[in-house]
């Protein structure tokens, strides 16, 4: 429902509390008219040292995420973004469909996931098969994301995950941490490079390294937030964020609201 400062739209923006990095890239890419709500689903700072510590992890956010979203749809968004990324790839694309229709279910409106986003970006660069991604995950995560793009009909040629060590010291990965995962991950010859997990703060960098890798390099909230804009008809270009904000305008029909329209995707 608009207002006098959501002329054009107000979104909900779903986010684990721990996160800090969403939130101010969201901002950074918010056109003129649409205004940005964020709820916080509560989860535990706790250390993240293992595959196991990482599953209880995501189950800390299962646990609260209907929850998140029950609260946030009070203030009558038009939209609803996830600025969350893992369980958006969790157990491959099929999974990925289940997720999306039952958020669409409880709130009652369109969303946007960072799965969606990606597969739907990487679409706009031509015939991209091979792809490298970097992650803040533990090989558990890694191999979900994994999983989800390979059922999209991507090869994933190498995947480096950071081992982050709980989910707020992710946003503590430095630029340079960043910029030496993204050069290592190109020496495996990508066609692009897609960067996921929220909590990296990556959207700026992102846009700058496709100058000198000269490859489309997908940073996931960049992804995300395009994949809204579009997909709610804003044409609106956003500098500062890569390619994908400036160059390609228009979400083709078949990436939107349907399970028919994902499954072309893998095709």
């Amino acid at each position: 429902m608009t207002d006098s400062l959501g002329y054009r739209a107000n979104w909900a923006v779903i986010i684990p509390s721990t996160n800090t990095a969403v939130q101010p890239e969201f901002d950074d890419m918010r056109p003129r008219g649409v205004t940005n709500h964020t709820v916080r689903i509560w989860i535990p700072d706790d250390p993240v040292n293992s595959d196991e510590e990482f599953n209880a992890l995501m189950d800390n956010i299962r646990g609260e995420f209907d929850n998140a979203i029950l609260r946030v749809i009070t203030c009558n968004p038009d939209y609803i973004v996830m600025g969350m990324s893992a369980e958006t790839f969790w157990d491959g694309l099929a999974q990925s469909i289940e997720l999306r229709e039952r958020v669409k279910e409880l709130a009652g409106r369109g969303v946007a996931m960072g799965s969606d986003a990606c597969q739907a970006a990487l679409r706009c660069y031509g015939d991209i098969r091979r792809i490298c991604v970097l992650t803040p995950y533990w090989p558990v995560g890694d191999r979900n994301v994994q999983k989800f793009f390979e059922d999209c009909g991507f090869e994933v040629v190498a995947i480096k995950g950071l081992k982050c060590d709980s989910p707020a010291n992710i946003a503590q990965v430095t630029e340079s941490e960043l910029r030496e995962g993204l050069i290592e991950l190109n020496e495996h010859n990508p066609e692009a490079i897609v960067q996921v997990g929220t909590n990296l703060a990556m959207a700026a960098l992102a846009g700058e390294a496709e100058k000198w890798l000269k490859k489309p390099v997908l940073a996931i909230n960049t992804a995300t937030y395009w994949y809204a804009m579009r997909a709610n008809g804003f044409d609106d270009i956003v500098e500062g964020f890569g390619s994908l904000m400036t160059d390609f305008r228009e979400l083709p029909a078949s990436y939107l609201e349907t399970d028919a329209g994902r499954n072309a995707l893998a095709a």
